[in-house]
């Protein structure tokens, strides 16, 4: 195996990247090559699907698939080889089926069909074993002898983003969104990469327009949440226990907590969220359910020790899972894109079983002297935060108001992010911090205080809801008359697997420049990678939270 993906990466050989039996993220050296062998099989299945789609032969059964197939990759979702195997199976199966499409669609045009080569005429060994042994051909630094790790970490920059915008396009397809523009425009980057490409320049300018597609993606995703469960509103959410039995439901997916929810529903049974399931309280929807009770916990790579306390069944959706420990092994269901060796899986939305698994645990007791509820508050989308724009941009005005700080993104388990703490509980008591993604929860717990009846803090949900940032500080401009690069603003990301790396390339699509980014840079960013988007978008690197924090308050030309 050879990883470099996500922010877990090992660095500590000469090249960075884990190529060990097992990753740090868990995955182990079949996983991983079967994953590298999925990616493969699905640049082939958009060739022919891109080719139909320019024929008025769309094929929308295979985009889906490959929106659901691509997201299984990202890092921390599905780490059973068996689930691999078989999608590897059913690409070859859509593949066969566009190519079916185009070559029928291009003689009805009078034209004669085109062979297509490269991952459109790969066809997987039949023996196990053998398959395993074609991963070296296609795994991500593949022709890095050829094309030297510039080249490479270009094209890998391509496959992670699109990875996290197959993983936002399916959520929001969940919901009943879809987009020919977005299905169109995951064909076209998966065809491009099946061609190898080597032109340094041209993949960064693709580079950029896969930041403008994640752009269109997160604005359908955030319609269909908000289609599905109103928009957001500020709500108090309860983080101390509530007596009776009891379900968690961890990962990202707002459609699989909207099914346990209705499935529970007079059941007697409360359900908590954790980690970015916690924005799920702020959808009035969603909210409306009396026995969703309250958030347990923190961010993800807390899991195993909040798992292990959790008195009742856990559902992971959609991704951020780690290895179950055997304290919680047999209580935990997956769903979605969502696996695990030996862990029971539930499609077609049928939670019952864990319903069975609630009624049996013996959830929270009744506490003697129950301790003081403690609250978050969340539900600060782009909706109610511009619907107060006067009041805010009258405290910027009246210099209530300084400076706004965006600090937010993916937690993670490595060194460096108390960077994250120090840096927003350190802001200034006339500074705003807005957060969004699992970050939040290192420094959630603060008390911000208010600036003119405003909570200081204001937690615009999953890392998705970047796009509810973006649409603040664009309607910040415009009442400023100004860009947003002349905003008092500044962008602080954490990042740790690639849903991340399509953000921050949306964020670079904006011309949005003097982003910090942490606690490190990607692991396929070359140095010279490093100095073309340092000099092109002023991308810099997290440092001393204290030393940061001076900077960005300092008078323009200082």
């Amino acid at each position: 195996m050879f990883c470099y993906q996500c922010e877990q990466t090992d660095r500590t050989g000469a090249v960075s990247g884990c190529a060990g039996a097992i990753g740090n993220c868990g995955k182990d050296a079949a996983t991983s090559d079967l994953q590298d062998l999925l990616i493969h099989a699905a640049k082939g299945v958009a060739q022919y699907a891109a080719e139909a789609r320019a024929l008025g032969a769309a094929d929308d059964e295979a985009d889906r698939f490959l929106l659901y197939s691509v997201f299984t990759t990202l890092t921390n979702v599905n780490f059973n080889p068996s689930r691999f195997g078989a999608m590897i199976q059913q690409a070859v199966a859509h593949r066969d089926r566009a190519r079916a499409g185009y070559e029928q669609a291009a003689r009805a045009a009078g034209r004669e069909p085109r062979e297509l080569t490269g991952p459109a005429a790969w066809q997987p060994a039949a023996d196990p074993d053998a398959l395993l042994k074609q991963a070296a051909d296609v795994r991500v630094d593949a022709g890095l002898a050829l094309v030297g790790p510039d080249v490479v970490g270009l094209r890998s920059l391509h496959l992670y983003a699109l990875k996290g915008i197959c993983a936002y396009a399916h959520h929001a397809h969940v919901l009943g969104k879809e987009s020919a523009e977005v299905f169109a425009g995951v064909e076209d980057a998966l065809a491009y990469l099946a061609g190898e490409p080597t032109d340094a320049a041209e993949l960064l300018e693709r580079a950029v327009g896969l930041g403008r597609l994640n752009l269109t993606v997160m604005e359908l995703l955030d319609a269909a949440n908000t289609g599905a469960y109103g928009p957001q509103q500020p709500t108090a959410v309860r983080t101390t226990p509530v007596e009776g039995k009891a379900i968690l439901v961890s990962g990202h997916d707002l459609h699989d907590l909207e099914q346990l929810l209705e499935q529970t529903a007079g059941q007697g049974i409360n359900v908590y969220t954790h980690g970015e399931m916690l924005p799920a309280h702020a959808y009035p929807l969603l909210k409306a359910h009396p026995h969703l009770v309250g958030n347990y916990g923190g961010a993800w790579q807390d899991q195993q020790r909040e798992f292990a306390a959790f008195p009742g069944p856990i559902l992971m959706t959609s991704n951020c899972i780690i290895e179950p420990h055997v304290s919680y092994r047999r209580r935990i269901f997956t769903t979605g894109p969502v696996g695990w060796p030996g862990v029971r899986h539930l499609s077609e939305g049928d939670f019952s079983p864990v319903l069975q698994a609630a009624r049996a645990l013996p959830g929270f007791p009744a506490e003697p002297e129950p301790a003081p509820e403690k609250l978050l508050t969340v539900g600060f989308g782009a909706d109610a935060v511009l619907a107060v724009a006067d009041r805010v941009t009258a405290a910027v005005r009246s210099g209530a108001i300084r400076h706004f700080f965006v600090v937010g993104g993916c937690d993670g388990p490595t060194p460096g992010r108390d960077y994250y703490t120090e840096f927003a509980v350190g802001a200034p008591a006339d500074t705003m911090v807005l957060t969004l993604g699992c970050a939040k929860y290192r420094f959630n717990g603060h008390d911000f205080g208010e600036i003119g009846g405003i909570p200081r803090l204001l937690d615009l949900g999953q890392c998705n809801d970047t796009h509810s940032a973006i649409r603040i500080a664009v309607a910040l401009a415009e009442a400023f008359e100004c860009e947003v690069n002349d905003l008092p603003l500044t962008l602080v990301l954490s990042w740790t697997e690639q849903k991340a790396v399509a953000v921050l390339l949306a964020l670079l699509a904006l011309g949005i420049r003097n982003i910090h980014l942490g606690p490190t840079l990607p692991g396929f960013l070359t140095p010279d990678l490093v100095d073309a988007l340092v000099q092109r978008f002023d991308l810099r690197v997290i440092g001393d939270p204290a030393a940061d924090l001076a900077a960005a308050l300092a008078p323009a030309g200082k």
